[in-house]
């Protein structure tokens, strides 16, 4: 391979023996202030370097790039060679220092071309293309054809993004008075940079036309302009070399420096919809560990169990059924009064487990989410009158019993009837031996002692009672800790309590395909929650408390309130009248948007009939009681709905503009930056169809859409003088045969008619804001 000796041209600047005969050499010197983006403009054509926000950022180059690239590397030399209008092109690009006090003669000598370059960031660079460097220019190169170039074009929309600005002032090591996204104008304060320091392509246009330049923009991060800009730089040096030699043939069909179609900025990414993570699983399992509100007991030994019906009948059948068995004293058991001195066999039968050895049943060996009971018989053996003393943890808490309205329901949900303590009933089924209501004390959340009933339920023996706790946490919450006792025990107690998916999960453990189990407790919890649905919202069953609400009443339940809603259990379990209140006033709020909120509460899910049309309600709601997963999926919600509707093509800007300033209202903050987005983007649609529709909010609401708004203004003007100029260019070039004749007789143009008429059609176009 021969090698690469340098040589002389005769255009005073390094050459290399491979270069391609017949090509026209064109020397470009690139001046500017310092920092403007000279240099990473030429290794974006010298060297196709395409480079990220992060790269821009963290890399600078100080120092001129160096002519003599050319002649080391060969990659660079051979993307020197470019062909224009026919024309073979060698292109030398000279960087040059921007200190106004160097010495550039030596880069000015046999210059074709001047590429003169300012940052749209930057007004002080642009008033220095004026005032400091074309007198320079003109100084060393009277004749060379200058290009004006304005750098950094995508800073025009990039300056409002939070996290360009936060990269700009955390990784940039260059950020005091330097960095694009300062403003030069105080460099030693390093503020960011503001909307008024960014430079429209009017301001750059004005100022090419004082100083005889076309003007170009470029982005080095976008790759904008790069190659466009070269391409004209060529140009206006091979029209300058034509004019000079006009008996060049091959530079006959080279044209003038092209218009540049406009920038365009791109859309703002539409804003991320973020729902916090679920929280029902620990709120069930603490509902489960506190025993909030209990009004069953499940006897399992010497052990007691603390639960709610409620929970157990919507998840459970065999619960359902048990709960709402017939406990009417005609059919099964009568209520023995203290003057009488026999009891009716059956309820002897029932009271027959609690024997001498009952009198203290606190185990040491209590689990913690058990209760231990103590039912002291009295000395004329009257079981009315029992009392309950519940402690669990050592101790540490005492369960805080509250009175609630036993209601018994058939299968269907129809009439409850009101059923009476002291009735038993004997079962000797499956997991249960009796059900029986019991009076009992307890103390309140004020300390008091009050009297409640509770419905006693005897666990067949064959159940253990840790075996029982972990069926009891796999009702409440889906999950169970298999590692704290025997896996037989825990499948026949989820056997003779029906519970197929716990047998499964058991039985999968024991061949070792754990792996199974996450997929069927899924499965599971979406049936817990269509259930849920159904017994405890639509039909009420074992409702505690009523909301008056401004059409109706809605019964709901205290236990699952208090354990989704921090707002509902400082209602309840604290020093404020709703606590003891059966009926409790809930103003503002209609019977829909509360079931709505209680098929949340009760199921972690959002009711389907939430739509755009009835959301603010429920959002309004769900802010009063402090619930932000609520709100995040409304927000969720109505927004895949709104796009769905823009995708049918179902103009959907009305509902952004109905719901952003409730939304803002509401802290819905997720959903009316949506909006503000979706107006932004469909900003000059709206205008044209309903611009009455904008007038209507809040000033703040509408200056920010009228600088946000898409395409922006600055870009719709600079299209139109792009078409403008692009008509006169065609007409100039390709005039009507009349126009030539006018032309050829009166030695005129004729553009005049033209720009008139322009002008006419200019004066036409409205740039509405609101």
């Amino acid at each position: 391979m021969a090698e690469n000796r340098p040589s002389t041209s005769t255009r005073g600047w390094t050459t290399m023996d491979n270069e391609q005969p017949h090509q026209e050499h064109v020397k470009c010197v690139v001046v500017g202030d310092t920092a403007v983006g000279k240099t990473r403009l030429i290794c974006a054509r010298a060297c196709n370097a395409r480079l990220t926000l992060s790269q821009l950022l963290t890399h600078h180059i100080p120092t001129v790039w160096a002519i003599d690239q050319y002649r080391i590397y060969k990659e660079v030399l051979e993307r020197s060679w470019d062909v224009v209008d026919g024309v073979s092109i060698s292109l030398r690009l000279w960087d040059t220092f921007g200190d106004h006090d160097k010495d550039r003669r030596f880069a000015y000598g046999r210059s074709d071309v001047v590429l003169l370059c300012f940052s749209i960031a930057n007004p002080l660079s642009l008033r220095n293309c004026k005032v400091m460097w074309y007198p320079e220019i003109r100084k060393f190169c009277p004749h060379t054809p200058i290009v004006l170039v304005g750098c950094k074009n995508d800073l025009r929309y990039m300056y409002r993004d939070e996290e360009f600005l936060s990269l700009c002032r955390d990784r940039s090591p260059f950020f005091r008075g330097t960095h694009p996204c300062v403003s030069s104008r105080n460099p030693e304060l390093g503020r960011p940079l503001r909307e008024t320091d960014i430079l429209t392509p009017e301001h750059g246009r004005l100022v090419a036309k004082e100083i005889g330049a076309p003007y170009y923009e470029t982005s080095v991060l976008t790759h904008y302009g790069v190659n466009e800009v070269f391409e004209n730089v060529i140009r206006a040096a091979l029209i300058a070399r034509k004019q000079q030699r006009f008996w060049m043939t091959n530079l006959k069909h080279v044209q003038r420096p092209l218009l540049q179609v406009p920038f365009c900025p791109p859309k703002q990414p539409p804003p991320d919809i973020c729902v916090p993570d679920s929280q029902f699983e620990s709120d069930m399992l603490s509902l489960f560990h506190s025993q909030v509100f209990t009004d069953v007991i499940f006897l399992c030994g010497k052990i007691g169990f603390s639960a709610h019906r409620a929970v157990l009948a919507a998840i459970n059948g065999s619960f359902f059924k048990l709960f709402t068995m017939d406990l009417s004293p005609d059919i099964s058991t009568s209520v023995r009064s203290s003057s009488e001195s026999s009891m009716v066999s059956t309820l002897e039968n029932a009271h027959s487990i609690f024997n001498d050895d009952t009198e203290q049943l606190i185990s040491q060996s209590t689990p913690p989410t058990c209760a231990s009971l103590r039912l002291p018989r009295s000395s004329n053996n009257n079981t009315s009158g029992c009392s309950l003393n519940v402690n669990s943890d050592g101790g540490n808490r005492v369960t805080q019993w509250k009175s609630v309205s036993l209601v018994h329901s058939d299968e269907s949900g129809n009439a409850p009837t009101e059923s009476k303590p002291g009735v038993c009933k004997v079962i000797n089924q499956g997991a249960f031996q009796s059900i029986s209501l019991e009076p009992c004390e307890s103390i309140d959340h004020t300390g008091n002692i009050t009297s409640t009933v509770q419905t006693v339920v005897t666990i067949s023996k064959q159940i253990t009672p840790a075996a029982l706790q972990q069926c009891l946490r796999f009702l409440y919450t889906g999950s169970v800790d298999l590692k704290c006792c025997s896996l037989s025990e825990v499948q026949l107690a989820a056997e003779l309590l029906e519970i197929p998916e716990l047998q499964v999960i058991v039985s999968n453990v024991l061949h070792r395909e754990d792996f199974l189990n996450q997929e069927v407790q899924q499965k599971f919890l979406q049936k817990v929650r269509a259930r849920v649905k159904e017994v405890c919202v639509k039909q009420g069953l074992f409702s505690d408390v009523l909301f008056q609400l401004e059409d109706g009443l809605c019964a709901a339940h205290r236990p699952l309130l208090v354990a989704r809603c921090d707002m509902m259990a400082a209602m309840f379990r604290g020093d404020f009248r709703e606590s003891s209140e059966k009926v409790v006033h809930f103003p503002g709020v209609s019977s829909d948007c509360f079931r709505h909120l209680l098929v949340y509460l009760y199921t972690d899910c959002l009711d389907p009939t939430v739509n755009p049309n009835n959301c603010l309600e429920l959002l309004e709601l769900a802010n009063r009681l402090c619930l932000p997963r609520l709100v995040a999926l409304v927000e969720h919600k109505v927004i895949r709905e709104l796009n769905k509707m823009a995708e049918n093509g179902i103009d959907s800007t009305e509902h952004a503009i109905r719901l952003l300033e409730p939304c803002q209202i509401h802290n819905a903050d997720q959903l009316a930056d949506w909006c503000l987005y979706n107006i932004s983007v469909s900003y000059n649609e709206i205008c044209r169809k309903s611009v009455k529709l904008l007038r209507t909010l809040h000033p703040e609401n509408q200056a920010y859409l009228n600088r946000n708004r898409w395409p922006p203004v600055w870009y719709l003007k600079e299209y139109d003088y792009y078409e403008r100029c692009l008509r006169e260019r065609e007409w100039q070039e390709n005039p009507p045969k009349a126009l030539k004749r006018h032309r050829n007789s009166n030695g005129s143009s004729g553009c005049l008619c033209f720009s008139g008429k322009s002008r006419r059609d200019e004066s036409k176009r409205e740039y509405r804001t609101v």
